[in-house]
């Protein structure tokens, strides 16, 4: 089953995050896939310590995309898509039973990632476990291949008074 969690509202990685904490709590394992970010956010720290959760992260996504040059842009979509695959094959071998791909909707979007290879994992893969992709915009392929989606929808938030990102509560 597709889970979606998209809109520009607060909670998609929360609620991948918690997701993944039910289903370790349920003995499932899971693989949590985080596009477009590094490894620096706290939730990682937490499932890289939970029993039954991998974590895969894109060491190449060192700043935002709008700040990066040809080259940079270039090797964060190769990582990409080398994650997409690996995702893939622990599906497919049955090593897992929840995938999440974390911010996998905007990776896709901005087209950083291999999108034939993106297509053939949603018509040929999602079918296979219980996956989650969050991000911002999904598209009509994506909506229509969903099983549940979930908008966050951004009615307020500090960020529009100048209030920076906080660690802990935005990452």
């Amino acid at each position: 089953m597709l889970h979606i969690y998209c809109g520009n509202g607060k909670g998609k990685t929360t609620a991948a995050v918690g997701l993944s904490v039910r289903a370790s709590g349920a003995g499932m394992k899971t693989a949590f896939f985080q596009f477009l970010k590094n490894g620096t956010s706290s939730e990682i720290n937490v499932l890289n310590n939970t029993d039954n959760i991998k974590v895969f992260v894109c060491d190449k996504c060192n700043k935002f995309t709008f700040a990066m040059n040809e080259q940079e842009l270039k090797d964060v979509s190769h990582q990409h898509t080398v994650m997409l695959k690996r995702a893939a094959e622990l599906l497919l071998k049955g090593e897992v039973k929840l995938l999440i791909l974390d911010e996998f909707l905007d990776a896709y979007n901005k087209k950083l990632i291999d999108i034939e290879y993106a297509d053939y994992f949603i018509d040929n893969v999602i079918s296979k476990g219980e996956v989650v992709m969050t991000g911002r915009a999904p598209t009509e392929k994506l909506k229509a291949a969903a099983d549940y989606i979930t908008e966050m929808t951004a009615v307020k938030h500090p960020y529009t008074k100048g209030v920076s990102a906080r660690k802990g509560i935005e990452y």
